[in-house]
């Protein structure tokens, strides 16, 4: 059963919190006008919702309580599908592409899906179905492999939690460790981009935003 009072507090994936300053340690050795050209440059957008809005029921989790969804506001069952994800002007050199998401406020991994190939350049929504085709999956910090859809546990603050989607351009491939017993999860895919980072193996990154919460709409 899904811990879903303790889903923020207990996870392990509060490591991601680097990945705040990951990119500002990739571009280090850059000017800041090389940074501005990189980030105006490469992008990411989403057909399933727009960049810091509420996402939509299709991407939220369900966990029944006395059969009611206990991960959405009204109620209603949740379509735990990952969302459509488009990226334009991926820097020269791309040989793939590595997408996450993470619940920021509750320092959670929801997904990562890695070694996405260089010739892709947008995900169809619910890619994060256990064995997609698109990308290798990573354990989530719910202990399933692909996409889990948020669940802001109910009665904790701040009710309103931050999800950020972030892809991120490799000129590598990424082999990560892992093994029947210790299979890859979000630590591991952290750990291989952070290692990536200083040789020069991440050339860029783009992220969206969206928010969800699930205390019902004030009346």
């Amino acid at each position: 059963m899904k811990n879903r009072t303790a889903k923020g507090a207990l996870s392990s994936g509060g490591m991601y919190l680097a990945t705040s300053a990951l990119v500002v340690g990739l571009f280090g050795a850059a000017s800041a006008e090389d940074n501005n050209r990189f980030h105006e440059g490469f992008n990411v957008t989403s057909a399933t919702f727009e960049n810091n809005s509420t996402l939509p029921i299709s991407m939220i989790d369900n966990y029944a309580v006395n059969g009611v969804n206990a991960c959405s506001s009204s109620g209603a069952p949740g379509g735990d599908r990952s969302p459509q994800l488009s990226w334009t002007h991926a820097p020269w050199g791309t040989r793939s592409f590595v997408v996450m998401t993470f619940d920021e406020t509750a320092s959670f991994t929801h997904w990562g899906m890695y070694n996405i190939a260089p010739d892709v350049r947008s995900l169809p929504a619910n890619a994060g179905a256990s064995g997609s085709k698109y990308g290798a999956q990573i354990i989530n910090d719910d202990g399933s492999v692909g996409y889990e859809g948020p669940c802001p546990p109910p009665n904790y603050l701040p009710a309103i939690h931050h999800y950020v989607f972030t892809v991120y351009a490799l000129d590598t491939l990424l082999n990560l460790p892992a093994s029947a017993d210790f299979p890859a999860a979000a630590e591991t895919l952290l750990h291989a981009l952070l290692e990536a980072g200083p040789h020069g193996h991440v050339l860029d990154s783009a992220t969206i935003n969206g928010f969800y919460s699930t205390a019902p709409p004030a009346t």
